[in-house]
């Protein structure tokens, strides 16, 4: 069913600590990156695994810096400049972010924009003392028509610099634009959801429940023939590990003992409607930052899609008849969370009760014009999603509550059609939750499977994704003070897509493409009065196959340092590290992390890292 607003909680912050193989006759742009950048040898060079970006040499036609800039006390301070398109014909433009920082700091989240819409949503690796470097290379081909038009740059990343929390990020971002041969077509329109206040020069993120994610746009021309959106969302604060929260009824099990939990359940659905009807639903991918869980994990490879949010998607082809009517029309991005049932029997969605970042964008193709007499709204089948929760609750034999286990179970099976076509999704969901130990251990084990399937005049198009994820934490704390925890993760996620001609934001590769990566890991972090430590191990196998070639990367590093790289040369970075095991977080742990239940989103801290 749509999601309601019910009564807010509270707010309260919590630590954000836990907070393509080129064809013949091709290069990377991590190749040109590596070659332009002096040897460093001293800094960790943190890097995310994925395939590299291949472009045809010799098709450069221009290159601009976007931005050099350091981030320091840059809360509500984004970098803003004025972009101006290149004189030559492009039709395909990449952009290269690299960043250093060195000192204490948290991981930030950081978001580009050009003018009101959201292009790309990253966040930052988390610095050591000696000093960290990486570099992000993406694809914004997918927003050409935005990148053929003068725009104001806007990229907010908000950081905090004082005494205690050192680190700046200094930047730069450049645009590089090619002439290709082959080069994917591109939306013809492209409309942002959003708050729409960079002609202010400020980020146009929503930030919901607070605020009303819709906008109202008319005049949709007649010779649309295909539209989709796409979604960027992401909780934040006491929604950063949405999915290990208990049911709201329960979030005081263990307050005698651990502590309040945070609450809401372990299930979110993300909800476009338009004009009120339900267009589609995203079940969001459990991204986890660089402080996520424990330091130890991240260093050097960062988690996946940690340095790029992908965006998923929903085809609104079905919606062209209603939209091309002249008149005006709403977009709506909900973000819903289960409706507390006592822990057991049938579960409902209602608004999300703390802190989503939400924006989306409108991809509009022409081709022939449309019938006036088709103007009518799709249909729509399964609105409601069926979902089942129950828990228990065990006792120890002084009376107190020892162990607490809550399951979850959703399936959503929605259809919309109309004379334009048919959208489908088929979508599953499965948390298992079990704090035992008084609340001090917990292990969260989620799976997430879903089919969309999209039937056009332009053609069809099927993705499957799955997604699971398997965290255990345990944690104590000291009556001096210090803390310790112990932390064990294994996630992934894999997608196999029939493909279409332009480049997905889902995928960020057009045609045929399939993903298989997985990471696990251990991790440990120790705190003392005047200094913390940290040392971990993990490892990240993929297996990517896009534009005709397959990439594979496995990687494995401990404390630190890269023990094993099968394609060192690959992958959205320099693909190396110096050090030695284990590394020293500076400062008490109290002070940096606002507690062990704030690094590990097990309840209430004191310090976030959302905009």
């Amino acid at each position: 069913m749509y999601c309601f607003k019910t009564s807010s909680l509270l707010w309260a912050c919590f630590l954000s600590c836990l907070c393509h193989a080129g064809r013949i006759n091709r290069r990377t742009l991590t190749d040109v990156v590596r070659r332009q950048s002096p040897p460093v040898s001293n800094i960790t060079r943190d890097f995310e695994v994925s395939k590299p970006i291949s472009v045809p040499t010799g098709s450069i036609c221009a290159t601009q810096t976007l931005m050099v800039h350091s981030f320091g006390s840059s809360y509500g301070v984004p970098f803003v400049s004025e972009y101006t398109p290149p004189g030559c014909d492009f039709n395909s433009v990449v952009i290269n972010f690299t960043a250093t920082s060195a000192g204490v700091q948290f991981d930030r989240l950081a978001m580009m924009y050009l003018t009101d819409t959201e292009v790309w949503r990253t966040s930052t690796a988390e610095p050591t003392k000696a000093g960290i470097v990486w570099t992000y290379v993406k694809d914004m081909s997918a927003y050409l028509s935005l990148w053929k038009q003068p725009q104001t740059v806007i990229f907010e990343l908000d950081n905090i610099v004082d005494s205690t929390y050192t680190g700046h990020f200094n930047t730069t971002l450049t645009a590089t634009f090619f002439a290709r041969d082959d080069a994917a077509p591109a939306a013809d329109v492209i409309l942002p959801i959003s708050s729409r206040q960079g002609g202010a020069g400020k980020q146009s993120v929503f930030m919901v429940p607070d605020q009303n994610a819709t906008v109202s746009y008319a005049g949709f021309a007649r010779n649309v023939t295909r539209a989709t959106v796409s979604v960027s969302a992401n909780g934040q604060i006491n929604e950063e590990f949405w999915y290990t929260n208990v049911f709201t009824s329960q979030t005081l099990t263990f307050n005698s003992t651990a502590g309040e939990l945070l609450g809401g359940g372990p299930f979110r659905e993300v909800q476009l409607l338009i004009d009120g009807y339900l267009a589609g639903v995203v079940w969001p991918y459990p991204v986890i930052f660089t402080g996520g869980v424990a330091p130890g994990f991240w260093r050097p490879v960062v988690g996946i899609q940690a340095f790029d949010l992908h965006e998923s998607e929903i085809d609104i082809t079905l919606f062209v008849p209603l939209l091309t009517d002249g008149n005006e029309h709403t977009f709506t991005i909900r973000v819903c969370q289960l409706a507390d049932t006592g822990g057991n029997g049938t579960a409902t969605l209602t608004e999300v009760e703390e802190y989503w970042l939400v924006t989306g964008k409108i991809f509009l193709f022409h081709g022939h014009t449309q019938p006036a007499d088709q103007w009518a709204p799709p249909q729509i089948i399964g609105a409601d999603p069926t979902i089942s929760i129950s828990s228990s609750i065990m006792k120890a034999a002084n009376g107190t509550n020892e162990t607490l286990t809550y399951t979850t179970t959703a399936r959503r099976s929605l259809t919309v059609y109309s004379s334009s076509g048919t959208w489908i999704q088929d979508l599953s969901y499965h948390n298992t939750g079990e704090l035992s130990s008084g609340g001090f251990v917990q292990t969260s084990t989620q799976l997430t499977n879903g089919t969309q399937t999209s039937i056009h005049p332009a053609g069809k198009q099927e993705v499957e994704f799955s997604y699971p994820i398997t965290v255990t934490t345990s944690y104590a704390v000291f009556p001096k003070g210090g803390i310790h925890i112990d932390a064990a993760l294994k996630t992934g996620l894999q997608w196999k897509d029939s493909g279409r001609a332009d480049i997905s934001t889902f995928t960020s590769v057009a045609g045929p493409s399939a993903l298989d990566t997985s990471l696990e890991g251990t991790a440990h972090y120790s705190s003392v009065t005047n200094a913390s430590y940290s040392f971990g191990t993990t490892e990240q196998k993929l297996s990517e196959t896009s534009y005709g070639t397959t990439y594979n990367r496995d990687v494995k590093a401990v404390n630190g340092t890269i023990v094993s790289d099968t394609n060192p040369d690959g992958g959205g970075s320099y693909g190396g590290v110096e050090g030695s095991g284990g590394f020293t977080v500076q400062g008490a742990a109290r002070e940096l992390f606002g507690g062990a239940r704030g690094m590990i989103g097990r309840g209430p801290g004191s310090l976030g890292k959302g905009l």
